[in-house]
C-alpha cells in the first residue's frame, strides 16, 4: 500500500495520484506538483490515503509544496495571457487560412509550453502556424487537435435537462455509450433527444444502465407487443418498467393495467 493525494488540475478533470511525502495535505489545498508538462498547479481532491499499487501509475511522482499567494497570483497572470494568446492565435490562424477551430490555449505553470487545443475536419498542416506562434511567444507550443467531446467539455454549456453539462461540471472521463442503453432504458431512439450537445450520444444514458441490465437479468421481462394473459383477462404489452418490474397491458376488453412481470403469461 502506497499513501497518495488526488490532485486535479482543471474543473472535472482527470484525478493524478501524487505522494504527499511529508507535507501534511488536506483535501481543498493548492499545490505545486512535476508532471511530464513540467511544473502544474492543481488543487488536492482526495486526502490522502493508502491505495494498492495496481492503482498506481509508476513512477509516482512526489508533491514539491504547498502553493503559496504568489503562485496563486503567477496562475492569474498566466490565465490573462492565456485570453491574449487565444487572440493571437485565432489571427495567424484566419492569416494562414486554416480550416480549423481554436477551442481553448492552456499556459503550464513553468510557462515552458503553451497548448493551443483546436477541433478541425481533418488532417491539417500547421507547421507554418506553429513558426509563427513560437516566434512571438518565445517558449515551447503544442497545437492539439481534440474532439467534439472534449470541446464541449472544456467549453460547457447547459444540457436538456437543464443543468450543466455532466462532462464540464464533474465527469473526469468519458465512459463509452452506445445506443443499446438506450433501447434498454425504452427511450426514444430519436438523436435528437438522445444525443448531447457535442452531437454524440448523452453521457447521462450510462448512470442507469447497469440498474436496468440487472433488472432485465434477475427476470425475464415480458416483450412489447406479446399477447398475454392477465388476472384481468387477455391483453396486450405496451411498455414495461424495469425498475419496478411492472408491465403495462392493454387489455382487450378496453382499458390499461399496471401488471407486475411475475403475473404476467405469454399467449402460446
Amino acid at each position: 500500500m502506497q499513501t497518495v493525494v488526488g490532485v486535479r488540475f482543471k474543473k472535472a478533470g482527470k484525478i493524478y495520484y501524487f505522494d504527499p511525502g511529508q507535507i501534511k495535505l488536506a483535501a481543498g489545498d493548492n499545490v505545486i506538483v512535476e508532471t511530464a508538462r513540467g511544473l502544474e498547479f492543481g488543487a488536492v481532491v482526495i486526502g490522502p490515503r493508502a491505495v494498492g499499487e495496481e492503482r498506481i501509475v509508476s513512477p509516482l511522482k512526489p508533491v514539491l509544496r504547498k502553493a503559496t499567494l504568489a503562485d496563486q497570483e503567477k496562475v492569474k497572470d498566466n490565465e490573462a495571457k492565456e485570453k491574449e494568446a487565444f487572440t493571437v492565435c485565432e489571427q495567424k490562424i484566419a492569416a494562414h487560412g486554416l480550416p480549423m477551430n481554436l477551442v481553448d490555449v492552456e499556459y503550464t505553470f513553468d510557462v515552458n509550453k503553451i497548448i493551443f487545443y483546436f477541433t478541425a475536419e481533418g488532417r491539417i498542416d500547421f507547421r507554418e502556424l506553429v513558426k509563427d506562434l513560437a516566434a512571438i511567444f518565445r517558449t515551447r507550443i503544442e497545437l492539439r487537435q481534440i474532439g467534439v467531446r472534449d470541446e464541449a467539455k472544456m467549453m460547457g454549456g447547459v444540457g436538456c435537462c437543464g443543468r450543466g453539462l455532466c462532462c464540464a461540471t464533474f465527469l473526469g472521463d468519458f465512459e463509452p455509450v452506445s445506443i443499446r442503453m438506450a433501447k434498454e432504458q425504452n427511450l426514444s431512439l430519436n438523436p435528437t433527444k438522445i444525443s448531447g450537445i457535442c452531437g454524440r450520444l448523452m453521457c447521462c444514458l450510462k448512470y442507469e444502465s447497469d440498474c436496468y441490465g440487472g433488472c432485465c437479468k434477475k427476470v425475464i421481462a415480458p416483450a412489447v407487443g406479446a399477447e398475454v394473459v392477465t388476472v384481468e383477462g387477455e391483453g396486450k404489452v405496451a411498455a414495461v418498467n424495469p425498475q419496478k418490474k411492472i408491465a403495462v397491458v392493454v387489455l382487450n376488453s378496453g382499458g390499461n393495467i399496471d401488471v407486475p412481470w411475475e403475473e404476467v403469461v405469454e399467449k402460446e
